[in-house]
């Protein structure tokens, strides 16, 4: 054997080295294609069920909402009634109230201004 054979055949191991030693990379890299490719199938199976469950969920809190709608309508309607039976009432009872609270404050000012102070002789005449 020459030089130049010894030579090709160092060459040659040290390729299949090399070759031996980037196997195992690549063979760790398929393995994690494989699991990706698994783990995507199985979202994607999940996903149907999780979809449906979130369109009925959805429809039947819409449901809800039309619900709380309709009470809160009428809560409001309810609020506008009692707001003018309060606006009747101040209309017409208001005034003869304050009229009677005007002449009972009168009357008790004159019946106290009417009374002898203590302390002091009443003058006869």
């Amino acid at each position: 054997m020459s030089g130049g054979d010894i030579a090709g055949l160092i060459a040659a191991g040290i390729f299949a080295v090399l070759v031996a030693l980037l196997a195992v990379p690549l063979v760790k890299l398929g393995r994690v294609f494989d699991e990706t490719s698994a783990t995507i199938r199985e979202v994607r199976d999940s996903a149907t069920p999780l979809l449906t469950e979130l369109s009925s969920t959805l429809t039947e809190a819409n449901k809800q909402l039309v619900r709380v709608d309709a009470i809160t309508s009428s809560v409001g309607e309810a609020t506008a009634n009692l707001t003018s039976l309060v606006a009747l009432f101040s209309a017409t009872l208001g005034g003869p109230l304050i009229k009677i609270a005007g002449f009972s404050a009168g009357v008790r000012a004159a019946i106290v201004g009417a009374r002898p102070k203590k302390g002091r002789a009443v003058a006869k005449k």
